[in-house]
């Protein structure tokens, strides 16, 4: 059973390895997407002639901004409201339920686009512990072994110990790009969520110019409080 210990070790850091690629393919084609899916929203977003129009768009496309663009519009047309609490609803300032909307889907994207991280964290952080753990193992077998045979020649020294010394090598090999893999997403999720920040500020000035309403809703208004000619 103590024979499979370094075995074992060295399996489960190349499991490490593969799951620190994995992480990285899966991670890089996510933030590529996502970052090509919001530069396509925006482009059109900003270019739509009406609130309207703004969000058939962002209910039309995929990708972060566009998720914040669907909170926010849900808000501003009073779908995040059920219709049970609708009197409830007026009691609270349309704006200040825009502006935690908003805050609480860039929140949600922001967990969805760190997913995977933690992980990357922790292999980065006990691999060199876990290929230690295998050294000393090995090395302590080896002494065992030394006692046992009385043989102490450096021929029967050498290969024992030089095997359990690998454990530590390919724990360093496997932390070092998990380290500098999760470094670098750690970083690029820090400018995703500036992103979507500034596009949270930006859509909240626009509401704010709508009076937190669309045009439909604001028509609909209009034809409430304007008189029939059948009553005038």
């Amino acid at each position: 059973m103590t024979a499979m210990i370094v075995p074992t070790v060295l399996w489960a850091l190349i499991g490490f390895s593969i799951v620190t690629w994995a992480i990285l393919l899966i991670k890089g084609l996510q933030f590529a997407r996502d970052r090509t899916e919001n530069k396509r929203f925006q482009k059109l977003f900003w270019e739509a002639r009406s609130m309207e129009e703004g969000e058939s768009i962002s209910e039309n496309r995929t990708g972060t901004m566009a998720a914040i663009a669907r909170s926010g519009f849900a808000v501003i047309t009073g779908r995040d409201i059920a219709p049970g609490n609708q009197e409830l609803a007026q009691k609270i300032n349309r704006s200040d339920r825009l502006e935690r909307s908003l805050r609480q889907q860039i929140q949600r994207e922001r967990r969805s686009l760190e997913g995977g991280l933690a992980i990357l964290a922790s292999i980065g952080s006990t691999s060199p512990f876990i290929g230690l753990f295998g050294t000393v193992w090995g090395i302590m077998e080896a002494l065992i072994t030394i006692g046992e045979t009385g043989e102490a020649g450096l021929d029967t020294v050498a290969g024992p110990i030089g095997h359990a010394l690998i454990a530590t090598g390919v724990g360093i090999a496997v932390a070092v790009p998990a380290v500098l893999v999760y470094n670098y997403f750690t970083r690029r999720l820090k400018l995703a969520v500036s992103l979507m920040d500034d596009f949270a500020n930006d859509f909240y000035s626009l509401a704010q110019q709508h009076a937190f309403q669309s045009q439909r809703q604001v028509a609909v208004a209009e034809s409430i409080h304007t008189p029939s000619p059948a009553m005038s």
